[in-house]
């Protein structure tokens, strides 16, 4: 997609995964099923009813942000997204019935990424 730049590779990758582990537990929150790809990340996670989505989103991005930029400060030098380390905004929804479906999503996705654009090449 457009507005994707691939970062999250080698050890950015890894520090967000843990970043997320991490202060989704500061928060309280359980990460269920987290899949960092090269470009954008897959979080499924519960969230206390104390807690609002955008409170938790708003602190992980800028949290992670400050974090990335401080340990790989050669990311400032990118022009990412206007000297941001996200995109703005993110998708949200409610897991119920679907639990299982949305988690094995989120695990394999960067696999039926792949296997589409192995297909696309083919064409």
């Amino acid at each position: 997609p457009k507005y994707r730049f691939r970062i999250f590779k080698n050890k950015i990758g890894r520090d967000v995964y843990r970043c997320i582990q991490v202060y989704c537990e500061q928060f309280g929150c359980k990460v269920v099923e987290l899949n960092v790809q090269i470009d954008h990340v897959h979080l499924v996670v519960k969230v206390p009813p104390k807690l609002s989505i955008s409170k938790l989103m708003g602190a992980l991005k800028g949290k992670i942000a400050l974090k990335m930029f401080s340990k790989y400060p050669y990311l400032r030098k990118n022009k990412l997204w206007g000297n941001h380390f996200w995109q703005r905004g993110y998708f949200v929804d409610t897991v119920g019935i679907n639990e299982e479906i949305i988690r094995r999503y989120v695990r394999h996705q960067q696999k039926e990424e792949r296997q589409e654009q192995a297909q696309l090449t083919l064409e």
